[in-house]
């Protein structure tokens, strides 16, 4: 790969707002990852507001009673099944495709039981197509991308059950 190339995905990157892009070629042996710095921590000092008690005209402070507290929540059961869902995210950026092509079934649907190895979409980044395993075994949950739209790195793409 030479300079031209990694300026071209450069320009990519920037015209394209991608915080990262990756690019490999077997054939010639090498892969390339860029990936654009954050922002600089920068720890600022919260101040915390201060509150004047109001005062008679006598000058001899107000005071109320304590606030008081509110009653404890009940369970939160939805907390609760979150709690087992895993979330399947996008190793990189690219376009989401639920299936191998436009005519063929798709790789699961809600309520597909899976394992760790099961292809649950493809990515298609510059122009190549990559399979995309589940990695934790369960039942699909939820499908959070729609077919053909574009995702992030780290998009969370599914919610497995793993019980």
């Amino acid at each position: 790969m030479d300079l031209k190339e990694i300026e071209k995905l450069l320009e990519l990157m920037r015209e394209h707002e991608l915080v990262e892009v990756e690019f490999e070629n077997p054939e010639a042996g090498t892969r390339l990852r860029l990936k654009k710095a954050g922002p600089p921590a920068v720890n600022h000092p919260v101040l915390a507001p201060t509150l004047a008690l109001p005062a008679r005209m006598d000058g001899s402070l107000v005071v109320s009673p304590p606030p008081v507290a509110a009653a404890p929540a009940p369970e939160d059961t939805e907390a609760d099944e979150r709690a087992n869902l895993t979330e399947v995210p996008s190793p990189m950026v690219g376009t989401f495709y639920r299936a191998a092509s436009p005519d063929s079934d798709t790789f699961v649907e809600v309520g597909s039981v899976i394992t760790d190895e099961t292809v649950v979409c493809i990515i298609e980044a510059m122009k190549v197509m990559n399979e995309i395993k589940a990695e934790v075994p369960g039942e699909v949950v939820e499908i959070l991308v729609q077919n053909g739209e574009a995702v992030e790195f780290g998009q969370p793409l599914f919610l497995i059950r793993t019980e």
